[in-house]
């Protein structure tokens, strides 16, 4: 009976009081305890997203970090995963536009290595938190519409970026507290770890140099989720990871300037010449042929999979029906072709 009562005052309590997202967090089940044997995280990022959507607390001088944003100074605070662990880390603003302009710019997090090691994890202690442009749900729901294009991806191909959602806790030490939700990125160097590679910084790399299949997915993702903000030979929202056999596999990240995503304050490059991020670009340049009709036929195949992290419960039903609508026109455009078009128009 204790059971029964609970349910039906916890539906009375989302019928009145909470939107069905934040109702369905409520009902979430307690967090299970971090794995042991072959299956624990190895890394500070896997073990503080065991789960997607976990809890998780930051806390240091947010006053002393916005006044100093343009500095690569560290500042020191805490984190605290969902199981109650806390870590002392270092803290410091990072990215280039988003660091300049967000109400909430982008953190890149340092944990101690030692401590890493004393818990049995990899010495990998670099992470980098994105948390929603504005303080407001409409700022929620762009972050996590980007949250979803790393999701999509993800289930393109093995050489992805991971990115995953936590509730974040944001502790200022000198006083306020906000609660959003905020995306965490694994660093570069475990994403090369992860794929057995090491990072590629330098600049210059023409686009017929990298791994053909590789590229074409790459570059036909940022068409499909009409992205254009992203450069090979600059290295820029692109990660580049060389394999022990020497091939160079660029894996894309940022999407928070793509049509998909669709803020505000997101504009197409130059380059392009388009009026809208809501239209597509198609950069070919250096590409095999073949390794881009091989990319179309994946997309095509995984039209319904991709579909389905659209239909993400923790958006909207208007932000579900715009982002598989944006998908529709890519797949409505792209039937029984084999090329994509060099600029394809929203409708």
């Amino acid at each position: 009976m204790l059971n029964k009562a609970l349910i039906i005052n916890l539906f009375i309590y989302c019928i009145v009081g909470m939107s069905w997202a934040a109702c369905a967090q409520s009902a979430e089940p307690a967090i299970k305890p971090i794995p042991s044997g072959p299956s624990a995280p190895h890394t500070i990022f896997e073990r503080l997203t065991v789960q997607e959507n976990v809890k998780m607390t930051l806390a240091l001088d947010m006053t002393a970090l916005m006044t100093q944003k343009r500095s690569r100074q560290y500042l020191s605070g805490t984190v605290t995963a969902a199981d109650g662990k806390t870590y002392e880390v270092q803290v410091r603003a990072s990215g280039k536009f988003r660091r300049m302009k967000a109400a909430n710019p982008p953190l890149k997090i340092k944990f101690k290595k030692k401590t890493l090691l004393s818990e049995g994890l990899d010495t990998l202690n670099n992470l980098k938190i994105v948390m929603p442009w504005f303080d407001t749900p409409t700022g929620e729901e762009l972050l996590i519409r980007e949250y979803l294009a790393y999701k999509m991806f993800e289930q393109l191909s093995p050489n992805h970026v991971r990115g995953r959602l936590v509730r974040l806790t944001l502790q200022n030490t000198k006083g306020g507290t906000k609660k959003m939700v905020a995306l965490l990125i694994e660093d570069e160097e475990e994403t090369a770890a992860r794929l057995g590679g090491k990072l590629i910084t330098r600049f210059g790399i023409p686009a017929d140099s990298l791994e053909p299949k590789q590229a074409a997915m790459s570059n036909l993702f940022q068409y499909f989720v009409g992205n254009t903000d992203w450069d090979y030979a600059m290295i820029r929202n692109v990660r580049i990871i060389e394999t022990p056999e020497g091939i160079l596999l660029p894996i894309p990240y940022d999407f928070d300037f793509s049509g998909y995503v669709n803020p505000p304050y997101a504009t197409p490059s130059s380059e392009s010449g388009l009026k809208s991020v809501r239209q597509r670009y198609f950069n070919d340049a250096g590409l095999d042929k073949a390794a881009i009709r091989a990319a179309i036929k994946t997309f095509s195949d995984a039209e319904n999979k991709l579909k389905k992290v659209c239909r993400s419960r923790l958006i909207s039903s208007e932000s579900q029906d715009d982002l598989t609508g944006f998908l529709d026109i890519y797949y409505r455009h792209m039937k029984n072709k084999d090329m994509p078009p060099k600029i394809m128009t929203a409708e």
